[in-house]
């Protein structure tokens, strides 16, 4: 092979490199400028609980649900009476007219998500040791599955309160014909256990109001449910820790949020051995009027 042979050679497979170098660059740049999947787990992020969809945090009102194709309700307009009137509003009626007090010096225990054939009974032989009657907060699905539990709940003297079918945090931002039928497919699967039973309270999942649930829920008879004192018992943090919050934040007038259902709650089961006595040396411990307020 000639010289100019060999040269040609040499100057084509440099060529044929730097190309190969360029082409390789573009790759990776294009891979780094295209985004990755979007994510849409944000109710877990914003829940941060081990079962995002039963986490009953102290939410702030109107927050944006989670992505749904439901056409969203229209919040823009108060109910009647929905708004705080000033100053001199009662203490224990909170944003959109939920109740956030008892409205007297006693204190109500609220347990949420259940019922639950685990831990359910546990909380009942409790309550029933230290003589004091509660509000359960039922879920749909949990009742049409344990009615004997709605009816034990109705038998202890407790006042039961519908908290949606399937604890839906999105709930208040559908329309109004579907919170509708939320809850009255909820409050009949409570009354096929115990027919006779009033339904006087709705609590919303997640605390995340909206003014169309607050109208549907008060049209069907039933008033806004929210609380006072949140110890966040739904992250599982022990016993001890959810026994201290509790004892160290209740005041009189005080709505305490617990669970019995959504997870583990062994944990709020044991703290009720602590929490239960002292509350009842210092404050009337009853559930909430079977008939509203």
């Amino acid at each position: 092979m000639g010289g100019n042979d060999v040269g040609a050679g040499r100057a084509l497979g440099i060529i044929t490199l730097v190309v190969s170098a360029v082409l390789g660059s573009a790759y990776l740049l294009g891979r780094s400028l295209v985004p990755g999947p979007v994510r849409t787990d944000s109710a877990v992020t914003a829940t941060g609980a081990d079962h995002p969809e039963y986490a009953d945090q102290s939410a702030p009102v109107d927050t944006e649900p989670r992505a749904d194709t439901e056409p969203r309700a229209d919040t823009s307009q108060p109910p009647p009476g929905g708004e705080p009137n000033g100053p001199e509003q009662d203490p224990s009626i909170g944003p959109m007219g939920t109740r956030v007090g008892t409205g007297t010096g006693g204190v109500a225990l609220t347990f949420d998500d259940g019922p639950s054939p685990d831990y359910t009974p546990q909380v009942l032989a409790i309550l029933r040791e230290h003589h004091i009657t509660a509000t359960f907060c039922v879920v749909g699905e949990n009742a049409e599955a344990y009615p004997w539990l709605i009816q034990q709940i109705v038998a202890d003297g407790h006042t039961l309160c519908n908290h949606s079918w399937d604890h839906d945090v999105a709930l208040g931002a559908r329309s109004p014909e579907w919170i509708r039928t939320d809850l009255l497919r909820t409050s009949a699967a409570i009354r096929a256990a115990a027919p006779d039973a009033p339904i006087s309270w709705y609590r919303q999942p997640g605390g995340a109001w909206t003014y169309s649930v607050v109208s549907v829920s008060r049209d069907l008879g039933m008033v806004p449910l929210h609380w006072t004192l949140d110890p966040s018992d739904w992250r599982a943090p022990g016993a001890t820790r959810i026994a201290t919050s509790v004892v160290d934040g209740v005041r009189p007038g005080s709505i305490v949020l617990l669970h019995d259902a959504g997870g583990d709650r062994q944990g709020t089961v044991n703290a009720l051995y602590r929490i239960l006595p002292e509350l009842t040396s210092r404050y009337d411990i009853q559930a909430l009027p079977q008939r509203g307020m």
